[in-house]
């Protein structure tokens, strides 16, 4: 179905090049990748004069309402004026305005308030999800968007996506760059076409099955390609594009054909299409092969989109799967006993029974997966016998991604057939993507089709001693198994007729709703500030030296982002940085608050001059006198192996700065978009080598020497002592090299006093 080739291989043509020796004096890959599809849109967008670094600027920005209060807070407080570029604000992640009182709609009505001051785009919460308003309305073949979230992709629209944490998207505010190594692009070479009943989702888990575990496109570009692509409808191209993000790739891009064209006819934008291909040759430093044609039905158990498994072999083996994932889950030690886990209790006569279908977000609520599940669900099984159980529990739900397609099927009765079948329709909204809404019952298994499956992302509270679990699967299957009853079936064993329908757009309801004020800011808008609205603490500059602190120490194989900053039930705070704050890391150390504020302490003592003795004993134990006591910034650290996998919410490295975070210690960061939010909060993202063994606990103290002239000289070894105890030993840490700019922030202290310090506004 999906294999990876890592050798580099060239297009000639359009075609594979699968002997080089047919190539006349190939050219430099090097230069030859420049032919890429990815390179003719990054180049167009390149401010920069060296080939191998990048600083891009993008043509639209987009954000929701989790994000975009702290970043035009931080914009503002740096000296923006107004929006340079459209930019977005969606409300589809806090959109209940059910919990917390008025907070979440007060923060709406400072997006609608900041939209007007400075001139952008306000989508009012259940009218359409983040990325199905751009991609309607925004994208454009040959432009690039950077998002604060990361499943911003639109490749397949011909616009590269990228998702990044708000520090990136503020610094675009200030009209500067967005900085990035030349990045390897991945062909990704389609051929054949996909069975009845397979979906878009089953196609991007087994992508993500493939690539992530050994992270062999992690920050690089997937570039699409191949007969296979002219098979696929619009809706099924972008159910496998949005789904790159899991692949941790950094962005991706489709070739473009008549389907494109006709999609942006469709939306009343023909301008905005034009033929994309890669130049006569191209050079790729990798390859994937995908056979459509032998694609099976697939479902991803938790806790990640790559745990995958197509679902006949799910059915063969049910038993010992779904024991290996509850025994990995049971064995966290962030549960310790408060909550169990037991799948295996879903096994009913030899299959397996689900208590909830959810087809929802970017990925889900797509007109297509709608009207085939609306088929599906007026089908009939294959082979069932009748004395199969059925799970009275069931449940299915679905949310279409906007308005517009929520109005379309309306018109054309899929949306009847749905309700008819039993589905409930909810309106455009992304919180069950990330457990802000329809939570199942304890030790429910939630089937959906939508972005991640990461822990706790179906809602629950472990620590409360209520879990549950959610596997992926395609919209197809998932009403494949709301007609089973509950019974995990693929679509594939459903005899059901193909809807006859297409997507017929009709933007009257933006127009109605959408605040468009582009272009024409009015400044003497006053915003609207609720009670949960803060602005940011103060934050220091760096000292000479650093004397850091494990307040928490991790050695699961990968940290996600939802560890690092819970997402569902903390959304609501995400305009509040102190009351956030607290629940950093409350799902996997929950001490690491209260150690962290208890170091924050102590450098508020030594600036006050009244260094703790603790801290300069410590500091006699590595070498270093009292004089230097007051040179030397304290603060908090964690050490986690793979940290930052997963969202790119910024508030994941802010909490911890805003707690007294200094630095971050791995063997190495799961994303670029983590590393960038760490530097652009002012905390130093260092690593060790993979050899060299991390075996401290939380009173283990960190001293490095001289880290301001280290990270001025751009030093990659950083000589440092550990003290545990009364012993201090020898370490090395490692600091990847840093562009001038990022090696400011951190020296200023964050990306706030960057600029309060005049640096960096207005560069181009």
């Amino acid at each position: 179905m999906v294999k990876y080739f890592p050798e580099g291989i060239y297009l000639k043509a359009g075609k594979l090049v699968t002997d080089r020796a047919s190539l006349k004096s190939p050219p430099d890959p090097a230069a030859a990748r420049e032919g890429t599809i990815a390179y003719q849109i990054l180049r167009a967008h390149d401010k920069s004069d060296s080939p191998d670094k990048m600083r891009l600027k993008f043509d639209v920005l987009m954000s929701h309402d989790i994000t975009y209060v702290s970043i035009i807070q931080t914009a503002r407080a740096s000296g923006m004026k107004k929006f340079p570029v459209p930019y977005v604000l969606t409300n589809c992640h806090n959109s209940l305005c059910a919990v917390g009182g008025t907070i979440n709609e007060d923060d709406h009505a400072f997006g609608l308030s900041a939209a007007k001051k400075y001139g952008g785009i306000y989508v009012p919460a259940n009218v359409a999800v983040c990325h199905q308003y751009i991609r309607e309305e925004l994208t454009a073949c040959g432009r690039m968007i950077l998002g604060s979230d990361s499943h911003t992709r639109y490749g397949c629209y011909g616009t590269m996506g990228i998702g990044e944490g708000g520090g990136e998207l503020v610094k675009q505010l200030l009209d500067n760059t967005y900085d990035v190594d030349a990045p390897q692009v991945v062909l990704v070479w389609l051929e054949g076409a996909p069975p009845k009943g397979v979906g878009p989702q089953d196609v991007a888990i087994s992508l993500c099955k493939e690539v992530f575990p050994e992270g062999l496109v992690k920050n690089k570009i997937l570039e699409f390609n191949g007969p296979g692509v002219a098979n696929l409808p619009m809706d099924y191209r972008i159910g496998i594009d949005v789904m790159t993000t899991e692949t941790t790739c950094l962005s991706s891009i489709w070739v473009t054909d008549d389907r494109v064209k006709e999609y942006y006819e469709n939306v009343g934008r023909s301008e905005d299409y034009k033929e994309l291909r890669p130049s006569d040759l191209a050079y790729y430093d990798s390859y994937i092969k995908i056979d459509l044609s032998s694609q099976e039905c697939m479902i991803a158990l938790p806790f990640h989109p790559s745990n995958a498994y197509s679902i006949r072999e799910f059915q063969a083996d049910a038993e010992n799967i779904l024991k290996k994932v509850q025994d990995d889950c049971n064995k966290n030690p962030s549960l310790e006993g408060k909550a169990e886990m037991r799948l295996t209790d879903k096994i009913v006569d030899g299959r397996v029974m689900a208590d909830q279908g959810i087809i929802v977000g970017c990925s889900g609520g797509m007109y297509d997966n709608l009207a085939e599940a609306a088929a599906i669900l007026e089908g009939t099984p294959k082979n069932r016998p009748d004395s199969l159980p059925k799970n009275d529990y069931f449940s299915m739900s679905v949310y279409p991604s906007s308005a517009p397609i929520a109005l379309a099927i309306t018109k054309d009765g899929t949306a009847e057939s749905l309700m008819r079948a039993g589905a409930i329709i909810k309106p455009a909204f992304c919180g069950p993507c990330f457990g802000a809404g329809d939570t199942p019952s304890n030790n429910a298994l939630s089937i959906r089709h939508s972005t991640r499956n990461f822990p706790n992302r179906e809602g629950s509270k472990p620590g409360e001693g209520q879990i549950s679990a959610v596997a992926l699967m395609d919209a197809r299957s998932i009403a494949a198994t709301a007609l089973n009853g509950g019974i995990i079936t693929a679509a594939t064993e459903i005899e059901y007729d193909l809807p006859q329908r297409e997507y017929v757009y009709d933007r009257s309801i933006y127009e109605k709703q959408i605040f468009n004020g582009f272009k024409n800011p009015q400044p003497e808008t006053e915003l609207r500030l609720g009670p949960n609205i803060t602005d940011w603490p103060e934050f220091h500059a760096l000292g000479k030296n650093i004397l850091l602190k494990l307040a928490a120490v991790i050695h699961d194989e990968v940290t996600t982002t939802d560890e690092l900053i819970p997402s569902g039930e903390s959304s609501s705070f995400r305009s509040n940085p102190i009351r956030l704050a607290e629940l950093t890391l409350s799902r996997r150390v929950p001490e690491y608050t209260a150690r962290s504020k208890a170091i924050r302490q102590m450098d508020g003592l030594r600036r006050q001059g009244r260094t703790p003795e603790e801290i300069l004993h410590v500091l006699s134990l590595a070498g270093a006198d009292k004089a230097e006591a007051e040179d030397t910034s304290v603060a908090s650290c964690v050490f986690a192996r793979k940290p930052g996998d997963g969202s790119a919410r910024e508030q994941a490295a802010s909490c911890q700065r805003v707690l007294g975070g200094g630095a971050n210690i791995c063997y190495e960061y799961a994303t670029k978009r983590y590393r960038s939010n760490l530097i652009n909060w002012g905390i130093i993202p260092f690593t060790i080598d993979r050899d060299v063994p991390f075996d401290y606990d939380e009173n283990t103290y960190i001293y490095v020497p001289d880290i301001r002239a280290a990270i001025e000289e751009n030093r990659r070894d950083i000589p440092a002592k550990v003290i545990s105890g009364d012993k201090a030993e020898d370490i090395t840490l490692l600091l990847s090299p840093m562009t001038e700019e990022e090696k400011a922030i951190l020296l200023e202290g964050c990306l706030i006093n960057y600029y309060a310090a005049g640096n960096g506004a207005n560069k181009f």
